[in-house]
């Protein structure tokens, strides 16, 4: 198809912004725009933003900076913001600031073609209001730097949760989930053009639930997933702790191509920090909860969030934070230290009153325990051998294949003479690790 005008999209924050850029790159190509890499030669430049922490927002204020020059010389090309930085900075973006010509919040791209046409008449585009019924589930996504293995597949949208730290009931509205139907057939249609894993994307899964004949559960939408082909592997992300049910185990046991990984946020190992967040579960809790995952699925993967510095947080909380980590052995973790957002809970209530200086020192401990604890599991792995998913070349070498096992954990191996490729499935028996990397060699 011959392209009129050409749009450029990046993606910042969760993999449920990088799912709904391709649900917009879907709704613009359908409306004569093709995609670009090259932000120079767009005629629409789209930044999808991420509210979650401060830095993300200095990012995408540089990275606006820097368009604006372009269009000083390609005064027709026009620059928005979409995503969950849109509702609570539009007046700065485009009042103030003059750097952007529309804002659109997460539910509202299905406006985009119209708000487009305003922004071309000089116009400002804006809309942000936030729906209790969108899902998008009628819209194939487009997808975006695809390696044409893996892809994400959104099954819900928005939260119920109002953990105080947490922006994403502000920015992305109340819990809603997706046709199952409609899930199931863009799973199928993924397999059928060769992809041979999908990840499935909320921001809290296990409280997934369509009523269609009869009610669908999330452990019934794996069940239906899993069950389009063995060999198209499916993951989830995200759970929450105190919704991740039995049910979804015992699926998760039943069909070897659901991988067996969890990633469970514990955010802190203090209940009384836990509970200012307003996590409703216990360190003992959630330690019981892990124990029952390690029970039914013993060869399962498990990773993690934590915030250090909370609100309040004493050096004793911190060191509950860390010893909890060391019992629940996380292969992985994703960490940072806490900054305050405009509109949460936390805001409201609490003084941001751990020092600076005392929240990065806090993290860091983190950091280096979790590089331990993960060396220390991968190393665990040598001898083992894994069924991985080539997803493409190694970074470091063409010679290599890169790829991950159920767990998660990326492994790298020779190509040598074997005669596989991107998309196939390869055995291969660990014989190195290094703390982020498993390292082995194929076997017939």
């Amino acid at each position: 198809m011959d392209y009129q005008k050409k749009f450029y999209i990046e993606s910042y924050g969760c993999q449920m912004n990088f799912s709904d850029s391709e649900i917009v790159a879907s709704i613009l190509t359908d409306n004569g725009f093709g995609a670009t890499g090259n932000y120079e030669e767009a005629d629409l430049v789209l930044l999808n933003t991420c509210s979650i922490r401060e830095k993300a927002e200095q990012t995408v204020r540089n990275r606006l900076h820097l368009f604006r020059q372009v269009k000083e010389h390609r005064p027709g090309m026009l620059i928005g913001v979409l995503g969950c930085m849109a509702e609570r900075l539009k007046g700065k973006f485009l009042e103030e600031e003059q750097l952007v010509d529309m804002v659109v919040g997460p539910d509202a791209y299905r406006t985009l073609p119209g708000l487009i046409v305003e922004a071309e008449t000089g116009q400002k585009g804006v809309n942000v209001l936030l729906s209790r019924d969108e899902t998008y589930a009628d819209i194939s996504p487009v997808r975006l730097d695809s390696n044409g293995v893996t892809a994400f597949v959104s099954i819900m949208r928005g939260c119920n949760n109002m953990c105080s730290f947490c922006v994403v009931p502000f920015t992305r509205g109340r819990e809603r989930s997706r046709d199952a139907t409609s899930i199931v057939r863009e799973c199928r249609e993924l397999f059928n053009k060769g992809y041979r894993e999908v990840t499935l994307l909320g921001q809290n899964v296990d409280s997934y639930y369509w009523i269609d004949e009869t009610p669908v559960t999330f452990a019934k939408l794996l069940a239906d997933v899993a069950a389009i082909d063995a060999s198209l592997r499916v993951r989830f992300s995200t759970s929450h702790p105190k919704d991740i049910t039995d049910e979804v185990l015992y699926t998760m046991a039943r069909y070897p191509n659901i991988c067996k990984y969890i990633h469970l946020p514990v955010q802190s190992g203090s209940t009384r920090i836990l509970q200012l967040m307003n996590r409703t579960y216990t360190r003992e809790w959630y330690l019981a909860k892990v124990d029952r995952i390690r029970s039914l699925l013993p060869d399962c993967g498990l990773s993690t969030d934590i915030i250090a510095g909370f609100c309040t947080e004493t050096e004793e909380d911190h060191r509950e934070s860390l010893s909890l980590m060391e019992s629940a052995r996380y292969d992985m973790s994703y960490m940072f230290f806490y900054s305050e957002r405009p509109g949460t809970l936390a805001a409201r209530r609490y003084t941001d009153d751990v020092p600076e200086e005392v929240k990065k020192r806090r993290l860091d401990e983190i950091v280096r325990l979790q590089n331990r604890l993960s060396l220390g599991k991968n190393r665990e792995d040598i001898g083992r051998t894994f069924e991985v998913l080539i997803e493409g070349d190694s970074k470091k070498s063409a010679d290599d294949w890169r790829g991950r096992n159920s767990q998660n954990k990326v492994v790298v191996f020779p190509k040598a003479d074997h005669p596989c490729r991107k998309g196939d499935y390869a055995q291969v028996k660990v014989n190195d690790c290094t703390g982020a990397t498993l390292i082995g060699t194929i076997i017939e």
